[in-house]
């Protein structure tokens, strides 16, 4: 079987219920945003493998971020549905880890710049990206309602990667890279 189908060549993709919608569709946004996020998670997940606990944990999120990414792939209204299978005990693990992570870390009195490792930067990467697939699917959400939890777990997604990334730096002896302005 041929990955290509050469339907898409014309600037269009098929939701799961076979409706045809352009690539630039706040949908495909939504959903490509929440992709391009699990990749660079599974990224950082082999980052850490050593770390039995961080690495379950990662792959965890890409489970439920790929249900997510099927659901927002789903024609609203068709017929067809995946639903996603978020819980609001995901939201709960997320801010349990944090929790525990940032009670071994000193306060946070200063900006910090993404970097000072590369385990560290992915942290910071999967931030960001965690934080533009909120805002897609947020944009989704205001011309098609998307389920609560979806968009509490994308907000909390980002704080998770930023505790990790300090949490991470720390283990691995590095100190945060604190932003300072410029003089002058």
């Amino acid at each position: 079987m041929k990955i290509y189908t050469k339907t898409g060549d014309s600037g269009e993709t098929s939701l799961f219920g076979g409706r045809r919608v352009a690539k630039d569709d706040l949908r495909v946004e939504a959903y490509g945003n929440v992709d391009e996020l699990n990749a660079f998670v599974g990224l950082l997940a082999d980052s850490v493998e050593q770390q039995p606990s961080l690495h379950g944990q990662l792959t965890e999120i890409q489970r439920r971020l790929f249900g997510l990414g099927s659901h927002l792939a789903t024609d609203p209204e068709g017929d067809y549905s995946i639903p996603h299978d978020l819980l609001d005990s995901d939201i709960e693990v997320l801010e349990l880890a944090m929790d525990s992570m940032d009670a071994g870390l000193p306060p946070l009195q200063n900006f910090i710049l993404p970097g000072g490792h590369p385990t560290v930067s992915v942290c910071h990467v999967c931030r960001t990206v965690s934080r533009r697939a909120e805002r897609s699917v947020v944009a989704l959400h205001r011309i098609n309602p998307v389920d609560a939890v979806a968009l509490q777990y994308l907000n909390r997604l980002s704080d998770y990667f930023f505790v990790l990334g300090r949490h991470l730096a720390q283990s691995l002896g590095i100190k945060d890279v604190i932003w300072q302005k410029r003089d002058g």
